[in-house]
């Protein structure tokens, strides 16, 4: 980013101050740099220091040393979201965040809940069942190393209300739910769509289980899609509405822009961050 005058300097602060208001219960971070490296621990550092209001850190995996980078960054209070993102290194995944703990001096009590893929069924990676057996052998793993807490199996509101079955594997429902992508919906209306998804989920689980958004955003950058314009100005409407309207049950989506990502299929996916 280049800026030529002062006054486009001090618009710039204003706007990533703008960014960090936004709170939520959590938000999740991925540790790339844009060209698709591994970030470095300074760098992570960096990245988390400017996290410290959210309670909950998301992580999808745990290769680039994230986990063990994460833990010595975050703020005392803060705990983790650990995902575990390839279904066949599950048990391998499970000792590097054993070993990571040990490495820092930390301990499964830094970590708010150990998930299990993301979006499998809603991508057409695997079944309900498969995903159960996912689930299953992550919860082998963790009982073995000493984990207690929640387990969860992350997909997308819409998986989960056309697969119920999804709703008995998991400790609480955790799932994935943009506004964007509702031809009809505007970004000033973003809070209140993401708290129908939470009601059809919650009722699709028949009002047993607890329901946690652990992603929702708006993209500042990419093609209009109906009612959802993609600008600045649109991300920091929705980001209020949804804060406004539920953001004690939600993770933001993302922390940073992911530049080393594909653009997708409406140019939004790099343009996420609610820091840029």
């Amino acid at each position: 980013m280049k800026f030529t005058t002062a006054t486009s300097v001090l618009s710039a602060l204003a706007l990533i101050k703008q960014a960090t208001a936004f709170s939520a219960k959590g938000v999740s971070y991925s540790p790339y740099t844009d060209g698709g490296d591994c970030k470095t621990a300074a760098e992570v550092a960096s990245d988390l220091a400017q996290l410290t209001e959210f309670d909950i850190i998301r992580l999808y995996g745990v290769d680039c040393s994230q986990v063990e980078n994460v833990l010595a960054a975050k703020t005392s209070s803060q705990t983790i979201f650990q995902g575990l993102y390839f279904m066949d290194q599950i048990t391998s995944g499970v000792e590097t965040i054993s070993a990571a703990i040990e490495s820092t001096g930390s301990s499964w009590s830094d970590f708010n809940t150990i998930s299990v893929g993301n979006e499998l069924v809603n991508n057409g990676e695997a079944t309900v069942s498969q995903v159960a057996s996912y689930v299953e052998e992550a919860k082998t793993a963790l009982t073995a190393a000493g984990y207690t807490g929640d387990v969860v199996a992350v997909d997308t509101f819409i998986a989960v209300i056309n697969n119920p079955g999804l709703c008995e594997l998991s400790d609480y429902m955790a799932v994935n739910a943009h506004a964007y992508f509702d031809y009809n919906t505007a970004a000033a209306d973003a809070g209140p769509w993401v708290l129908e998804q939470i009601q059809r989920v919650w009722y699709a689980c028949n009002g047993e289980k607890n329901v946690l958004i652990t992603e929702t955003g708006w993209p500042y950058s990419g093609d209009t899609y109906g009612a959802a314009v993609a600008s600045t100005e649109a991300q920091s409407a929705a980001l209020t509405s949804i804060q406004d309207t539920c953001g004690n049950d939600v993770f933001l989506f993302s922390a940073f822009d992911h530049k080393w990502a594909a653009a997708g299929a409406y140019g939004i996916e790099q343009y996420f961050g609610i820091i840029h």
